[in-house]
């Protein structure tokens, strides 16, 4: 007797024109098998590629995505993966300030006011953070960690990737300081304005809005090394152990850490992606369970 195939998902390339950035806005979408021909509608998955990447990159966990559903592991489920070119790829997926050439973009602002509401209104997804999870490697890390925390009232899970998070400030070499992303008028990068957006700056008020996250925060053990000593802490391996020995201690944040064998790159995003997953998905509200 042959083995069943597994049902097939279906990836789109969409557009839709974004009021805040005053252009077209592109994110690929994976319908889960069986969308086209149910009424059923969906939890909503949004996933943040990294710096110099396009929103093709996350397909490396399409097969990932169709296993856990097809086994059960996951409900069916729409993910969004937006692209985010703008800042010459590394936005941070925040709002900059920078008027340099090229300026910085509304960005946060066009996902939470644009993207959003667009995709529930065209795609058969649960309103509600109960049915919406974010995810995101290196600087999508950086802007999962971000949106999961300054908007507590949209997202219920957060599973992060060897985020590009440095504390209290970034190392001087490092690319966050050179797009603009940070910036201010014609300065490239402000200090003030990182701290604001950081993370740390984030858990007092997220604390205060009294929801459950459940956050899995993934790294690998042969990241990128800092030669300088004063900037060994922000090997981004010790920046992952830092997140989470913080917001561990967080009321309402259910957070588990991995570092695994690996540097920055798929071998590890695709592990973390599929145990992180299935660490959120008990705690994901479907219409059927």
């Amino acid at each position: 007797m042959m083995a069943q195939e597994q049902p097939l998902s279906t990836v789109l390339q969409v557009t839709f024109d974004s009021g805040t950035l005053g252009e077209t806005f592109a994110y690929t979408m994976y319908l889960p098998a069986g969308y086209e021909d149910s009424q059923t509608r969906y939890p909503t998955l949004y996933l943040l590629h990294g710096r110099g990447d396009t929103m093709s990159a996350w397909l490396e966990v399409r097969d990932a995505l169709d296993t856990l559903i097809a086994g059960g592991e996951l409900p069916p489920l729409v993910a969004i993966m937006p692209d985010a070119p703008w800042s010459e790829r590394a936005s941070y997926y925040v709002d900059s300030q920078y008027t340099g050439f090229p300026p910085g973009m509304r960005v946060e602002t066009a996902f939470f006011h644009d993207l959003i509401p667009h995709i529930e209104a065209t795609c058969r997804t649960l309103a509600g953070r109960e049915s919406r999870v974010i995810g995101g490697y290196s600087m999508g890390g950086y802007g999962t960690l971000r949106y999961a925390l300054a908007h507590p009232h949209d997202f219920s899970g957060a599973v992060i990737l060897s985020p590009a998070v440095y504390t209290p400030l970034p190392p001087q070499d490092s690319s966050v300081r050179e797009f603009g992303a940070f910036g201010r008028d014609n300065s490239l990068f402000d200090e003030t304005i990182y701290q604001r957006l950081n993370y740390p700056a984030l858990l007092k008020d997220f604390e205060e809005a009294d929801l459950p996250l459940y956050m899995f925060i993934a790294a690998g053990d042969d990241e990128w090394k800092n030669p300088n000593p004063a900037d060994y802490l922000h090997d981004i391996d010790v920046e992952s152990h830092l997140l989470y020995n913080r917001v561990s201690r967080v009321a309402n944040i259910s957070a588990e850490l991995r570092i695994y064998d690996g540097g920055h790159d798929w071998d590890v995003w695709r592990r973390g992606f599929i145990e992180g997953m299935q660490f959120i998905a008990p705690h994901l509200w479907t219409l059927t369970g």
